[in-house]
């Protein structure tokens, strides 16, 4: 079984029956997590109830990206003490910003942290991370395996590295945020949707999911926008949706 499956969708905050950013991606039995935003630690005990994980990339500290690790963290702390180190990839700033929660507790009792941005070799997969535009340091995340590619930008203003981060991949994860007065701003941050369908097309990439939308914002039309730009499949993540990976009938 190859697929990914989205945990959360929002950007900022979560939306009533919806979480923040965050995927599961299983790859023949290995399992591995990107971001862990609000609310999502309950969606994937629900997807993998032993609440067992191989690997965990975060791509940057915003809590809307890495909140629901530090409930990982307990969980493995509390509940599964004495086990293995999990290995968390993950930028500068992150596990600061979980260890303010908590200052009297050793994360890395836990974790067995590895820096992004960066490239290594994560169980079935080369996992590349490449740095990204953004309020903090963000790290845009490509893995590959047997000749698929998925790709996942986090957070990102408009850069060439996109169409780097996701050449040729099978599934392009984009954030869409669409936050009001952003293209005006003199440094770029965030991106529309029409820039995520943009920059798929640059990237050569088969299929786009737009994700990281601000709370309220019309997805349909978020998803009618990359269209203009990008002719390969546009789906807007939505919690519980389930991609296969790498196979002709996908998406």
């Amino acid at each position: 079984m190859r697929q990914v499956t989205v945990l959360g969708s929002c950007g900022a905050f979560p939306e009533p029956g919806r979480a923040c950013s965050g995927f599961a991606v299983d790859w023949d039995g290995y399992r591995l997590v990107l971001d862990l935003g609000y609310a999502t630690l309950p969606r994937l005990l629900r997807h993998w109830p032993d609440g067992a994980v191989d690997a965990v990339v975060i791509t940057h500290e915003h809590p809307d990206h890495c909140i629901d690790l530090h409930g990982l963290f307990r969980m493995r702390l509390y509940g599964q003490p004495g086990g293995a180190r999990l290995p968390l990839f993950c930028p500068p700033g992150v596990l600061d910003r979980l260890g303010g929660l908590e200052p009297d507790v050793d994360l890395h009792a836990v974790f067995d942290l590895h820096p992004l941005p960066g490239s290594y070799r994560v169980g079935p997969f080369d996992l590349t991370g490449l740095s990204l535009p953004h309020f903090v340091p963000n790290a845009g995340i490509r893995i590959e395996a047997d000749g698929i590619a998925l790709a996942y930008s986090g957070d990102t203003g408009p850069t060439p590295v996109l169409a780097e981060l996701g050449r040729g991949v099978d599934l392009f994860i984009v954030e869409a945020t669409d936050y009001d007065g952003e293209t005006s701003r003199p440094t770029r941050n965030l991106l529309t949707s029409t820039e995520a369908g943009r920059w798929a097309r640059r990237a050569g990439a088969r299929r786009l999911m737009l994700t990281h939308f601000w709370p309220g914002n019309d997805r349909k039309a978020a998803v009618a926008a990359a269209q203009v730009e990008f002719d390969g499949a546009v789906l807007a993540a939505e919690e519980g949706l389930t991609l296969m990976l790498g196979t002709p009938d996908s998406g």
